[in-house]
């Protein structure tokens, strides 16, 4: 191992986006590719390594810089010395590698390739001539840029260019074959004039050896950049504000259930539909009942819900199913904001993290998005009890009207005929429920009464009906999801 690798190998598990918590990473370098820098004597490089230490080996991606002396802000982020002496810094705290990155997007240039490619891609343009890209002046030499905190799996670094929107870039961690539909889908909405995305500025998609493809070079996307909305909060902590205060929410919830509706029938348009076969209707439903098996082993009070559980689940295999599409595929309030005087964006599109990205690619059931809002707006209820018991009461009051205008809204948007797929939509609702009882069971036994209720109040109430003037609202489009 070069002295380089060995610096990130130690560095690496301090790291948040790092997933091999607890183990030693074993790294190889699969590739490089390098940015321009003016400045003498300092090289930005992203380097590809593999992690043989996980079982299968990740590849991440993992920006540095080279420099002879110490960086503009001092050590805080160096990540270690070289045998020679040069110092090796964190590439996205580092103007060298951010001013580079930033330029490779937006002028859709190519980097230096060693062993791997990366090509910068400006946002296109809509059909009508508009482009689909934030209002961002070109950069200087210098833009100043700061690393956003809190992130899991990404990194993603925020830049102030002077007299223009700000704009937030994603650096992926984790690189997979293939495209990201965080970049794909947002794409695709924002070439048909979707208003619920960040307006996007433009991604970075790489090729490197891969010795498991046929022609020895897999592609996917490196990094991801759009329009960065300061200030302004995601919905869970402003849902959790509402809630504390028993501030009606119904018109933000019925606003909300409309964006999802729109974002549903835009992503139907771009990638197509095509009806959920029975191979399909049959796996999804087995899954449902391994899961319930390994929760009732593992949280007893399951056991005397099962029966129901599984009832729920019968009828739904057996019931209508809507035709399967390209949909969020993680939504709940945290992917969500409201910006004042622009109305609600959805964000975050690559899916489920625990889920094979192959998996996340795929066509899935808009119902499993509207079942993820639903139990979301649950948990702020849950959440709020927990802090402030003597609010339980109107915590749940606000949770139900917010779960109502929220079906109510989609509901009018797309059409649908929700009485069709009611026993689908409480089935994918349930589901979430026993896996959040299972993980809450493993890991914060204190949250576990909130999925468990949910369960047994969706069980004697049944599914969530939609309020009659949603229904006798105007016809949706034809290409409406569930239309």
């Amino acid at each position: 191992m070069d002295s380089a690798l060995a610096a990130i190998a130690a560095w690496m598990p301090e790291q948040r986006w790092y997933g091999g918590k607890g183990r030693t990473p074993a790294l190889r370098r699969i590739g490089a590719w390098e940015l321009p820098v003016a400045e003498p004597g300092v090289r930005a490089i992203s380097l590809l390594v593999m992690d043989d230490a996980a079982d299968p080996p990740v590849l991440y991606q993992v920006p540095v810089v080279e420099r002879p002396t110490d960086a503009p802000d001092g050590e805080a982020h160096l990540i270690g010395m070289l045998e020679d002496g040069t110092r090796l810094y964190d590439g996205p705290h580092d103007p060298a590698f951010t001013d580079g990155l930033l330029e490779l997007i937006r002028s859709g240039g190519r980097a230096v390739a060693h062993g791997a490619a990366a090509m910068g891609h400006p946002a296109v343009r809509t059909p009508d001539g508009r482009r689909v890209v934030a209002d961002a002046a070109a950069p200087a030499t210098r833009v100043a840029a700061s690393v956003l905190g809190g992130e899991q799996s990404n990194t993603s670094i925020v830049f102030r260019p002077d007299g223009a929107p700000p704009v937030i870039c994603k650096v992926f961690r984790q690189l997979h074959h293939g495209d990201n539909p965080d970049v794909t889908l947002q794409t695709a909405l924002g070439i048909a004039g979707s208003p619920h995305i960040p307006p996007v500025v433009g991604d970075v998609l790489g090729e490197w050896d891969d010795v498991g493809r046929a022609d020895g070079r897999a592609h996917g996307h490196l990094a991801f950049a759009q329009e960065f909305l300061p200030g302004v909060e995601d919905a869970w902590r402003v849902a959790l504000l509402s809630a504390a205060s028993a501030r009606d929410f119904t018109a933000e919830a019925r606003a909300l259930g409309v964006a999802v509706s729109e974002v549903h029938a835009s992503l139907g348009a771009s990638f197509g539909r095509e009806p959920a076969s029975p191979d399909l209707i049959a796996a999804i439903a087995a899954a449902w009942r391994r899961r319930l098996a390994i929760a009732v082993a593992e949280v007893p009070a399951l056991e005397p819900l099962r029966d129901a559980i599984e009832s729920f689940y019968a009828r739904a295999e057996a019931g209508a199913w809507p035709d399967l599409q390209r949909v969020h595929g993680d939504l709940h309030l945290g992917q969500v904001i409201l910006a004042p005087d622009r109305g609600w964006f959805l964000l975050d599109f690559e899916g489920e993290p625990m889920r094979p990205m192959a998996e996340r690619r795929r066509p899935d059931l808009p119902v499993r998005d509207v079942a993820g809002m639903l139990r979301s707006f649950d948990y702020v209820a849950g959440a709020t009890e927990l802090g402030r018991p003597a609010r339980a009461a109107d915590a749940r009051a606000w949770a139900a009207s917010a779960r109502q205008a929220f079906i109510d809204g989609y509901v009018a948007a797309s059409g649908m005929d929700l009485t069709v797929y009611q026993d689908l939509l409480a089935a994918f609702e349930l589901d979430k429920a026993v896996y959040e009882a299972i993980y809450e069971t493993r890991n914060r036994p204190d949250w576990a009464p909130i999925p468990l209720r949910a369960i047994e109040h969706l069980l004697e109430t049944g599914p969530l009906q939609a309020s009659p003037e949603a229904t006798d609202a105007p016809s949706a489009p034809s290409g409406a999801p569930g239309a």
